[in-house]
This record gives C-alpha cells, structure tokens and sequence, in this order.
C-alpha cells in the first residue's frame, strides 16, 4: 500500500468516532451527522476559477476553488453562512470529485483550493489520490477556519502543499460568543505551529505564484474582538516574522452578527489602520493589506 493510501485510511478511521476536528464529537459517521452536520458523503457546494484570493493563490489564470457544504464551526458573521450554516449543496462521489480537480487544473488553475474542508478531510485526501493517479500536478491548498485537530493536520502532511488558515481570535470569550469554541485560540496556535512544521514560509515560483508553505489570515473585527495585536505576536515571535500575513478589513455584519452588540457595526478604517501599524512593528512584512 502506498504511503497516501495508508494516510486516507487512517484519515478515514478518525470518522468512526469522529475525531478530525478539535469538537471530538464522536458520532460514527457512517450512521450519524456530527457538530459539523455531515455524515460519510461528501458535499460540496461549488467549484470554480477563483480570482479574488491573495494574489500568489489566484495569480493570472484564478485558483480552483472549491466551497464545500457545513462547518464545525458557527461564527455569528460567516458571510458564506448559506453554505457553512444553512447547507446548500449537492453530493458527490469521490471520484467525481477528481474529476472536478481535473477540470480545474485543465482550465488553467493555479492550483486546488479546498474552502472550510476538515470535516471532509479523509474524502478529499482520497479524492487527491486519485485526481494524482490521473496525473493532476498542480498544488493543494487547505483553505481552513484555522480550528484543526494536530492528528488530522499530521496525516495530510505529503497531500497538502499550501496552508491558508484563518487566526481569528486571541480571546476566549470572543471565541466562545461569536463562534461557539471557546478554545479556539488555543487550537490554533498548536495547529499553526504545526502547519509551519510541514510547509514552511511560502515560497513562490519565478512569476509569482505559491508553490508549498503557509498564509495566516486574520480578519480585524469591530471593538477589538479580534484581539489582532496578541495574534500578529504570536506569529511574529513563535511562527516567523517571515511569515505571510493577509490582513482583512472586509467585516460586515452578515448571518446572526446583529445578534452581538459589537458586531453589528462594520469595521472602522482607524481600527483596521491600528492593526497595520501593529503588523510593521513587528517586522511582519510579507503579505497584504486591503484597500479600506
């Protein structure tokens, strides 16, 4: 047996009891949904040439992107919510899904880009198998909340080539209120420090593009919630201040976020400049910033 395959078996086996991401919920997923609100099928919600990723992931000829269907998480402002909360999509087959990767990457994608997909992770390892045995080359990209179980990131080591986490919160409270894991901040460190292990800092091919290493995402919210400047110093001082950093000033109140008192406002431009600030005292110079 091969090393991937040995990998998507065990990956398989965290599914019953559910164990691939840090809720540890338990459920067989073969005969029940967990948190997350999926069985053993793989749903996904849509698949297309993405340009609107940071720039090293779309490049010129888009990333392929593929939005799969529920969350273990429940953030109160997740503006993709039709997909991550409400489950809008269809199944698929595993090889369907190659197949999809095949169309993608012969479309001209830079790259496979999985959006929210741990609670689908064994199925995806099994769908990559295959999509390689098919002779797809191009990278994979693990597009996730940054809430991972270190047991799942270690047997995707080898099928992921490019991580893209989210560091959300440095709070537990903000954490628990607005998304439901209040020991979030503490997952994610160790899951950070772990992708860094496998991937390293970002490397690009001769025009631009990412070809293996890390990305942390961090969108600033509204009254601090974010807690931004303990999470760029954390990066800074336990990851690499080599580390790419996209900085996101995109939040709107969208889902239940009217439900928070401070995240029923949009962001202020002077919050999202303090935390800029905050990136370039701490050396953090590669990355992007969002026109406010």
């Amino acid at each position: 047996m091969s090393e991937i395959a040995v990998k998507v078996e065990k990956l398989y086996s965290l599914m019953k009891p559910c164990r691939l991401c840090p809720r540890l919920c338990g459920v067989d997923r073969n005969v029940s949904t967990g948190v997350c609100r999926s069985g053993a099928e793989l749903y996904i919600s849509s698949y297309n040439l993405h340009f609107g990723e940071e720039p090293p992931i779309s490049g010129t000829k888009g990333s392929g992107t593929v939005f799969f269907t529920n969350c273990s998480l429940s953030c109160l402002f997740c503006q993709n919510y039709p997909i991550s909360q409400l489950g809008n999509g269809r199944k698929i087959s595993t090889v369907e899904f190659s197949d999809i990767m095949l169309e993608l990457g012969a479309g001209g994608a830079h790259n496979i880009n999985f959006v929210t997909p741990t609670h689908f992770a064994p199925l995806i390892a099994d769908s990559v198998a295959k999509a390689r045995a098919k002779g797809l080359k191009i990278p994979m990209v693990y597009n996730c909340s940054g809430y991972e179980n270190i047991e799942t990131l270690k047997l995707l080591e080898g099928i992921i080539d490019i991580y893209l986490p989210d560091a959300k919160y440095s709070s537990e409270d903000s954490a628990r209120e607005c998304s439901g894991a209040e020991d979030y901040w503490e997952i994610n460190r160790k899951a950070l420090k772990e992708m860094h292990r496998q991937v390293g800092v970002l490397r690009l091919d001769e025009n631009g593009i990412a070809t293996r290493g890390l990305i942390v995402r961090h969108m600033v919210l509204p009254h601090g919630l974010s807690g931004s400047g303990e999470v760029l110093e954390f990066i800074a001082k336990e990851i690499s201040p080599r580390t790419f950093i996209s900085l996101m000033a995109q939040y709107h109140p969208a889902h239940r976020a009217g439900t928070h008192p401070k995240l029923s406002r949009r962001l202020l431009e002077e919050e999202y400049g303090k935390v800029v600030e905050k990136a370039a005292k701490l050396g953090l110079d590669n990355g992007w910033i969002q026109e406010f």
